[in-house]
């Protein structure tokens, strides 16, 4: 057995990993949002769970933003619930903060649909938030997952996913 300091590999700081640059985000959907005092804990900092809810308002507007109003996906007997799910949290945003949530379908398999996220600063400079997620189309009467994605819907997400 050895008595000296073994060598521990040295982490990258933080702030390194946290930083974006504006050329990653090209086609990418963007919704700005601001947070609200019922977003964050007593200390003002927003709570972990209400990131989950900024992605899904930026998944539905994003939607919206190519024909598919999500009124429309319930009224055809489809939804699209999270199967998955991975968020890393970079750093915090704070009361009275403005941020950039940028989404972009990664690809839609059968009826499979894969999202990427960044939360961003208005400047596009500090990285809060990176996630992805899966939704699946669900036959909302059954309670079943589809066959295949409705018509309309899978029309539409193939002119969009790169």
């Amino acid at each position: 057995m050895t008595q000296g300091k073994v060598d521990q590999p040295k982490l990258p700081l933080t702030s390194a990993i946290d930083k974006v640059t504006t050329a990653e985000f090209d086609n990418w959907f963007e919704y700005p949002m601001r947070v609200q005092p019922h977003h964050t804990d007593y200390a003002g900092i927003a709570w972990h769970g209400t990131y989950l809810t900024w992605l899904e308002e930026a998944r539905v507007e994003y939607l919206r933003s190519i024909g598919i109003e999500f009124a429309d996906l319930v009224a055809l007997g489809c939804d699209l619930p999270v199967v998955e799910l991975s968020v890393r949290y970079h750093r915090s945003l704070k009361l009275g903060m403005i941020a950039l949530i940028k989404t972009r379908m990664l690809e839609v398999t059968g009826v499979h649909i894969n999202w990427d996220y960044k939360i961003v600063s208005t400047d596009q400079e500090e990285l809060y938030v990176t996630a992805q997620v899966t939704l699946v189309a669900l036959d909302r009467e059954r309670g079943k997952i589809m066959r295949q994605l409705p018509p309309a819907v899978k029309d539409a997400l193939a002119k969009t996913s790169r």
